[in-house]
């Protein structure tokens, strides 16, 4: 016989695995973030930069405002803890965990291996970057370029060196050594991977079943789809084979979630024997739309029902939401979702657009969302909110907004095509 959770409890089970049962610290240091990736396991990486990069949001959701300065030391500095690799996409991930993606590596090299591939008919091109890189240490691409352009004559095609780089990253074969604002470093493996660490062999199944269980852990409760996911392994089989074995083991305990079905039949699902349930889920935040939250959205549909899309290659006009919208989390519910932007320029958070989600309750939530915009306004180092009147949410948040003292709020027009007209400030 399997547990029986209610949806309810499923959901406090997996924020509690994320952290989110947790009061954040008044100060945040080093090893506040270094607890915060014990239990997310990996921090996805992006590039777009309307609000805040991606990879400083989840921190702030579960931490509360603090330095980015602090996320540069422990994550970009040459003796991080941490190195990069594609551990779901591009993330970070403890260094030590270098072997475990070795299974990844291979079958990279080996689909890119074969007589027509990007790699047999680019030889060249690889081992000029390796040679370069062995010989003058960690590199950015623009290094290789300007070197390049100098030494090498036109025999190579700039896209081809960047593409050389990435293939060798995919690969194990190079590391990323670092970053300069958001432009990487490169190193050959050894250069960046401790020998101890380097040297280890991890077996395929030894490492899938280790990763089925870190993402067990990070999940609190999870269906197999969701632990496929949490880390993008594409053998379903070999996931399947781990949770056996961890169930066999007392790690996974077999579960039954009220609601989470298909077919009008429950899907199997297991929960974590570490994770716990709290009483209640206290927090408020802002979650990226690359949060283990919501990042699979199969999960979050079924466990928040989040139906969740990221709209920024949708065209202006077809948007339903705006180009970059952020869930909102209030308690164990996503209860609205808000499109933000980051004006340096004016100093200015623009709430763009702002959305109640159908498990909302206004009266309750507009309060704490209100208060995490102000927080959001102040860690970025914003003076001011401006909210626009676009969404079921903008009116509420406006009134909530303006009423607080340690805001400087003012209303805009904000359309889908993205024009925004300042209407004056309150």
């Amino acid at each position: 016989m399997s547990e029986k959770l209610s949806a309810a409890h499923a959901r406090r089970i997996a924020l509690a695995a994320q952290g989110f049962s947790r009061a954040r610290p008044t100060s945040v240091s080093a090893r506040h973030i270094h607890r915060a990736m014990d239990r997310l396991g990996v921090l996805q990486i992006d590039s777009v930069n309307v609000f805040a990069r991606s990879h400083y949001m989840p921190l702030f959701s579960r931490l509360g405002a603090y330095d980015p300065a602090l996320f540069d030391r422990v994550f970009h500095s040459r003796t991080t803890h941490y190195v990069e690799y594609m551990a779901h996409e591009a993330t970070f991930i403890p260094i030590e965990d270098w072997p475990l993606w070795r299974f990844r590596m291979e079958d990279f090299r080996a689909r890119w291996s074969g007589p027509d591939s990007w790699m047999s008919t680019n030889e060249r091109t690889l081992r000029w970057v390796q040679d370069e890189l062995r010989a003058r240490g960690p590199l950015r691409p623009s290094d290789l370029r300007d070197d390049a352009r100098r030494e090498r004559g036109t025999w190579w095609d700039w896209d081809d060196v960047k593409l050389a780089l990435e293939h060798l990253w995919r690969t194990g074969d190079v590391a990323i050594s670092g970053r300069k604002g958001f432009e990487r470093s490169y190193a050959l493996a050894e250069n960046v991977i401790p020998d101890a660490i380097l040297s280890q062999h991890v077996s395929r199944d030894e490492s899938i079943r280790e990763l089925t269980r870190r993402a067990a852990r990070s999940s609190g409760v999870a269906t197999q789809s969701d632990l496929a996911d949490y880390h993008r392994i594409r053998d379903r089989g070999a996931v399947s084979q781990s949770v056996a074995d961890l169930v066999d083991a007392g790690e996974l305990v077999p579960v039954t979630v009220r609601g989470w079905e298909r077919g009008g039949q429950a899907i199997p699902t297991w929960r974590h024997r570490e994770a716990v349930l709290p009483r209640r889920i206290d927090a408020a935040a802002l979650l990226t739309p690359f949060d283990p939250v919501v990042w699979f959205r199969d999960r979050a549909q079924r466990a928040f029902g989040l139906d969740y899309r990221i709209e920024i290659y949708v065209p202006a006009e077809k948007r339903r939401y705006g180009y970059y919208s952020l869930p909102v989390l209030v308690g164990d519910r996503i209860v609205a979702r808000v499109d933000l932007k980051a004006d340096r320029a004016t100093s200015t958070l623009q709430v763009q657009s702002a959305w109640w989600e159908p498990q909302a309750d206004p009266a309750v939530d507009t309060e704490r969302i209100a208060g995490e915009l102000a927080l959001a306004a102040s860690w970025q180092g914003l003076e001011h909110i401006s909210v626009s009147g676009w969404g079921t949410a903008a009116d509420a948040l406006h009134a909530a907004l303006s009423a607080r003292a340690d805001a400087s709020v003012q209303r805009h027009v904000h359309s889908r095509e993205g024009a925004v007209r300042l209407e004056g400030a309150v």
